[in-house]
């Protein structure tokens, strides 16, 4: 058995105070993972070209208020 696996057993195996516990922590978690990741990418200058496209659209008139 995998240990994803076995992290789902136990999922499925928590009550539902603790699954609610469990859904707040992890989706701390994993916000934080995505920052850190969205940080990582833009310091590295992998989001640039999406930038300089989105400012260009927006130059060309090519964007809406949202």
């Amino acid at each position: 058995m995998t240990k994803v696996e076995q992290i789902e057993q136990d999922v499925r195996r928590l009550s539902e105070r603790e699954l609610a516990s469990f859904r707040a922590w992890f989706s701390e978690f994993d916000a934080a993972a995505w920052d850190q990741q969205f940080e990582a990418d833009a310091t590295a200058g992998r989001l640039d070209a999406r930038a300089d496209a989105a400012l260009s659209d927006h130059a060309a008139g090519r964007s809406r208020t949202l």
